[in-house]
């Protein structure tokens, strides 16, 4: 049974809010179901705001992850900056030595 306010799908899960277990005379609903009529305006708001929030989640989560993304992006751009500049001074150095070398060699000749 999927209808609102059953044990199983309970209008609430805050046990303050839920309806008392009052024995009804009437046949139209067993002895201790929860009256309808008793959702209060609190209730009614904080199930609202639950909502909200729980829409809001994978947005909170998204923006997360993606702060996350650009942090670790970052964070491999310098790294490589670093490697290329690190890559191109070797080079530039073992350019230096030829060089010296050249010159060495054409002077002793």
């Amino acid at each position: 049974m999927n209808a609102a306010g059953t044990i199983d799908r309970p209008l609430t899960h805050d046990p303050l809010k839920q309806a008392l277990m009052t024995p009804h005379t009437t046949s139209e609903q067993p002895s201790g179901s929860a009256t309808e009529d008793f959702i209060t305006t609190g209730a009614i708001t904080s199930r609202q705001n639950r909502t909200r929030e729980m829409q809001l989640i994978p947005e909170a989560l998204a923006r997360a992850h993606m702060a996350d993304r650009l942090r670790e992006a970052d964070a491999d751009r310098r790294a490589m900056r670093l490697v290329n500049a690190r890559r191109m001074q070797r080079r530039a150095e073992r350019a230096s030595l030829r060089a010296r070398r050249a010159l060495a060699m054409a002077v002793m000749h």
